[in-house]
């Protein structure tokens, strides 16, 4: 089967764009969670105390492709084991030359919360994925066997913030996006209900395997603790087909119906056919792949076995307005009427009324209606930087501290060979944003998801006499791709008056057995085969204490602020 460029091109979307039966639908309409199905371990560490570090597959062990699932473990594919704790410690890098931060200690907190990306849940049985990408090889976030477990790593996760909440409580919580895989309802639900704490039915179609195979099961999920409010943030996974294209008539159909997503991918294009990109059979223990291959091969169009209204894709009004059908806080998840009247997908927040800082949640994803041959990268329209503006010079003008979030990030490094990951027909430019954002003393943070990455990039300031203009930009990597983490974030005061971003990634607790537990082992061989490029291997994950250099206003306005650290 020759694919060559269109096969690497669609890859390269699809890596940046990632990287208990009720039959009538995705969860049960009840409210608080009678208790987990899959309890976690009782033993919950952050990565500050020990790590998941891969095993080096055995010498002489087989070559496998992404689809020999059963193979894994035999062959020493998926395996690990518990590693020591990491900490990059004190990073100066922004502050003023000669700093000397070995005097300086945390006095007192500000803020604390955890984010979380790019979990995909996934429609596993749904008939418009893209395996055939990553069937053997290619994108990870075209098809590997994590593909099987994403509503359960979620819970897993969700159940590990909530017994990090037990010992330091958190503020709040915010998701950088791509919820959904696909754009689907269905997707979209489950994300919602698992953080609501449903019965969960992890499948689609017909439900084969609910009674039999472990990642069909339905399942209680935990929910996460009432007290904690969290934010959400769109991703482009959540309104473009696969994250790079997108819906239109053909895919919407598609997704209604049996019959397997059918494209031309030389160069790619819906309006003709060409390749059956296959689907998974959800009867099967290891997720056995059917229906895929060159179209001259199969005598009738390959199906999945039944059709799923829930599958139908969300445009962004809709996908908005599923926040608002929630149990848990804020009702929208910051999200206001208004956006989904409009499906403008921006909102700020201030997350304690007795505490100066500002959240804004910037959407920059790319439009449906412009013309672009990918539409995974960053972009904003003047509206959006606009809007964005307006909420820095207010937050600036109130004596704030300021943190934007966002889906994709900006101004990173990026592997060899890879293109930047703003786009070239964005309105606003990369240069222009970045040299706007370096006007605001008061902006500390920028957080984004996107690129499965645990990356930390400095944002220096372009006038080294005022260090105050420099930021931190903080990535966290997806719950469904290895590493497989979320991360804490605490704000704190100095002793001088600055202030220190600590951040700290966390494995979920996974309960040996567990469906989570099987997930991050195929995470793991997943990364061994795919050898995908992030940042910190062979764990993948950075923890350090970030110091920002604040203004004198800012210092003197601070510095009775925050619940002292004893």
């Amino acid at each position: 089967m020759k694919l060559s460029y269109g096969f690497k091109k669609i890859c390269l979307f699809l890596m940046m764009g990632a990287m208990t039966f009720i039959p009538a639908g995705c969860s049960s309409d009840s409210g608080e969670s009678a208790g987990p199905t899959y309890p976690i371990s009782s033993v919950v560490k952050t990565t500050r105390e020990r790590t998941v570090v891969p095993d080096p597959v055995p010498t002489g062990a087989p070559v496998l492709k992404p689809y020999q699932v059963e193979e894994y473990s035999a062959n020493g594919y998926g395996k690990w084991h518990f590693g020591e704790g990491m900490d990059a410690g004190k990073q100066t890098d922004i502050m003023p030359d000669g700093y000397d931060a070995s005097t300086v200690t945390n006095t007192a907190t500000l803020l604390n919360f955890f984010t979380m990306s790019d979990v995909h849940i996934c429609d596993k049985e749904s008939p418009a994925q893209s395996i055939l990408f990553g069937y053997s090889g290619g994108s990870s976030a075209a098809y590997s066997p994590v593909k099987l477990y994403t509503t359960q790593v979620l819970d897993a996760a969700v159940q590990t913030i909530n017994a990090l909440h037990e010992k330091t409580p958190f503020d709040f919580g915010i998701d950088m996006g791509d919820d959904c895989d696909n754009t689907q309802y269905n997707e979209v639900r489950w994300f919602v209900d698992v953080m609501d704490g449903k019965l969960i039915t992890p499948s689609s179609g017909n439900h084969a395997g609910a009674t039999t195979i472990d990642y069909q099961k339905p399942y209680q999920a935990a929910g996460l603790n009432r007290e904690i409010s969290w934010y959400q943030t769109v991703g482009n996974h959540d309104h473009f087909w696969q994250g790079g294209f997108p819906i239109n008539d053909y895919i919407r159909k598609i997704l209604l119906g049996k019959n397997i997503i059918n494209i031309a991918i030389n160069p790619v294009s819906f309006a003709t056919g060409g390749y059956y990109l296959g689907a998974i059979d959800g009867s099967t223990p290891f997720g056995d792949i059917f229906g895929m291959g060159p179209e001259s091969d199969f005598a009738t169009p390959p199906q999945v076995d039944a059709a799923d209204p829930d599958r139908r894709s969300l445009t962004r009004n809709e996908w908005i307005s599923e926040f608002f059908n929630t149990t848990t806080t804020p009702a929208g998840h910051g999200f206001s009427q208004e956006n989904v009247k409009t499906g403008f997908a921006c909102y700020s927040f201030e997350p304690k009324s007795n505490i100066p800082v500002k959240v804004i949640v910037l959407d920059d994803t790319m439009p449906e209606s412009i013309s672009a041959d990918n539409y995974s990268f960053g972009y904003l329209d003047e509206e959006r930087f606009q809007w964005l503006v307006n909420e820095l010079d207010e937050g600036q003008k109130n004596g704030k501290l300021m943190i934007v979030t966002s889906h994709c990030p900006i101004n990173v490094v990026v592997p060899a060979g890879q293109p930047s990951m703003w786009s070239t027909v964005s309105p606003v430019s990369e240069a222009t944003l970045l040299a706007k954002l370096h006007t605001y003393s008061n902006l500390i943070l920028w957080l984004a998801g996107h690129r499965h990455n645990n990356c930390v990039t400095v944002q220096p300031s372009t006038d080294a006499a005022h260090p105050e203009y420099s930021f931190w930009e903080v990535e966290t990597a997806s719950l469904r791709d290895f590493p497989q983490t979320f991360r804490t974030i605490n704000i704190v005061r100095n002793s001088d008056n600055n202030i220190s971003i600590i951040i700290t990634n966390v494995d979920p607790a996974v309960a040996d057995g567990s469906p989570a537990a099987t997930s991050r082992s195929y995470g793991i061989a997943a990364q061994e085969m795919f050898k995908n490029q992030i940042s910190y291997l062979p764990v993948g994950i950075y923890n350090a204490e970030l110091m920002k250099q604040l203004s004198p206003e800012m210092q003197k306005k601070i510095q009775n602020y925050g619940t002292l650290i004893k």
